[in-house]
C-alpha cells in the first residue's frame, strides 16, 4: 500500500468523522465513544498496514 493511499484514506476518514461530529446531533458521550472507537480502529489499521501487528501475531508464549 503506497503512502499516498494511506494519506488519502486518513483524510477521508477524518473528513467523515468531522461531518458526523458537526452535522449529526447526538449526545456528547456518544460522540466521544464514536471518536475513540474510530481512532482505535485507525491505529490498528495503520499498525497492520506497516506490518507491526502481523509480526506481533507470530510471537508464541
Amino acid at each position: 500500500m503506497s503512502l499516498i493511499t494511506l494519506l488519502l484514506v486518513l483524510i477521508v476518514i477524518g473528513f467523515i468523522l468531522w461531518l458526523i461530529n458537526t452535522y449529526i446531533p447526538m449526545d456528547r458521550k456518544i460522540k466521544n465513544i464514536l471518536n475513540f472507537v474510530v481512532v482505535i480502529l485507525v491505529v490498528l489499521w495503520l499498525l497492520r498496514a506497516f506490518g507491526v501487528l502481523d509480526s506481533i501475531s507470530n510471537v508464541r508464549i
